[in-house]
This record gives structure tokens, C-alpha cells and sequence, in this order.
């Protein structure tokens, strides 16, 4: 068990990727700290079951990632409990879709917050106590759309954009400290939010849902298949590892070749 008596903070871990990173590390021996939105007793019963399956301490904070105040309070919680955040993953991500001149202003800044802010905050808060005990990872979970673009996600296109350059400057003011920065780039996974799309797009543009897998969402993807949690979440354990430790600055697509056209 790699990550044992290590501390990993995953934010957007209630569901999806970010859910699949905490369980992960929980098979490793780490202590996990929880965040996201959701029901409460649904919520309650991921982090009751992560300690039952792994046998490490699981804990959960709701913290708003559009909100510095809170964000802060949470990191402080966790580093006053556990003594540091050894691994920090930046998950917490949402998504609009419009054309730029009909872009919502609203969602613009909530995206960019939630998307792109929401790290720095993490980072400047964990960063302390990484440098002092001369260990620290820091995984931030951008997108496909941090090496390319598509029409109609400006915002979100922005974000995952900033968050690899705030990689690279992260990763060489931590180089001699023994803190390293990375950045996974996920291709269309299967998770709920993507799930919840395919009917509706299916109905929109009058065709099946199987069209909309084929033909729409994995379009751009060579292998014609979804990338897996279980994918994503195996990269952010060796980039938590000690194997990972000459890994640093990279931007790491694994998008089913989407980024090599």
C-alpha cells in the first residue's frame, strides 16, 4: 500500500472521477478527505464505506468551491486534523454550454471559480505544510480541453487551459521541495453527468442514443470508446506514489488519442 499514512484531499468526490480517485487511494492506505454536493445520507454512506472496505480514516467536507472563504476553512480543518494534505486533487468541475456572445456572464465566473480558481485556493493552503515535511503531490484533473478546443465552451475551455499553466508554475516552485504537479486530461468518461446528457441529446438532435455515444460524444476520440474511472484513477495513484517523484509539469491526456490529431 503505496499511499499509507498519507492524507489525500479530492475535491468533487462525491461522484464520477472524483469518487473513483478517493476509493483508489483508500486501496492504497490513504486517509481520504471527501468533498462535493449531494444527499447528505448518500454521501454519508461513500465515506461510512470507504473506511469499512480499506480501513483508513474517510472524511467529508461540503465546502463550496466557488467560495475562497470556505475553501480555505476546509483546508485548515484538514491540515489541523491529520497534520498535512499530501495529496491534493483538484477535481471540482462544472460545465455550460453557449455560443461566446450569448455566454451568461453568471456562468463565465462560476465556471472559472469552480474550474480554475478553486486549485489555486487548494494549492496556497496545502502548500505549507507540503514544503515543510519535504513531500507533497499535487494531481489537477483538467480535460482533454486543456490541449484542445471545441465551439460553444469558452469558459470551460479557459479554465482547463489556465489549470495546465498553473500546473507547470506550481510544479517548478515545488521541484526543489520535493512537490510535485501534474495534470491528468480525461477524454469523455462515463459518469452520471455525461449519462444524464445522452437522452436529451438524443431527443434534440432526433437521433438514438446510441448515435449520440458514436457519432457525438465520441467523435473525437480514435478508439471510439469511453474513457473509465477505474482509467483515470490508476494514473492518480502513480502520480500520488513515490514512483512518481521525477514526474513533474506534465499534462497527461488520456483521451483515447482525441489530442493526437
Amino acid at each position: 500500500m503505496q499511499l499509507k499514512n498519507k492524507t489525500a484531499l479530492v475535491t468533487g468526490s462525491t461522484s464520477g472521477i472524483g469518487l473513483g480517485i478517493a476509493r483508489a487511494f483508500a486501496r492504497e492506505g490513504a486517509n481520504v478527505i471527501l468533498n462535493g454536493f449531494g444527499d447528505a445520507a448518500e454521501i454519508e454512506s461513500l465515506r461510512a464505506g470507504i473506511e469499512r472496505d480499506s480501513g483508513v480514516e474517510a472524511r467529508y467536507d461540503g465546502a463550496d468551491m466557488s467560495k475562497p472563504d470556505a475553501i480555505e476553512a476546509m483546508m485548515k480543518k484538514a491540515i489541523a486534523e491529520f497534520g498535512s494534505v499530501d495529496v491534493l486533487v483538484n477535481n471540482a468541475g462544472i460545465q455550460h454550454v453557449a455560443p461566446v456572445e450569448e455566454f451568461p456572464l453568471a456562468k463565465w465566473d462560476a465556471i472559472i471559480a469552480i474550474n480554475l480558481s478553486s486549485a489555486f485556493h487548494t494549492i496556497r493552503e496545502a502548500w505549507p505544510a507540503m514544503k515543510a515535511h519535504g513531500f507533497g503531490r499535487i494531481i489537477n484533473v483538467a480535460s482533454a480541453h486543456a490541449l484542445v478546443a471545441s465551439p460553444y465552451k469558452s469558459a470551460y475551455v479557459a479554465a482547463k487551459h489556465g489549470v495546465a499553466g498553473l500546473t507547470k508554475a506550481v510544479a517548478l516552485e515545488g521541484a526543489e521541495h520535493g512537490i510535485t504537479a501534474n495534470a491528468i486530461c480525461p477524454g469523455y468518461v462515463l459518469t452520471p453527468l455525461v449519462e444524464k446528457q445522452i437522452p436529451d441529446t438524443a431527443k434534440a438532435r432526433g437521433i438514438t442514443e446510441a448515435q449520440v455515444i458514436r457519432d457525438v460524444l465520441l467523435a473525437a476520440q480514435p478508439t471510439r470508446q469511453f474513457v473509465t474511472v477505474d482509467q483515470v484513477a490508476a494514473l492518480a495513484v502513480y502520480l500520488a506514489g513515490d514512483a512518481a517523484a521525477s514526474t513533474t509539469g506534465t499534462i497527461i491526456p488520456v483521451d483515447g488519442g482525441w489530442t493526437a490529431h
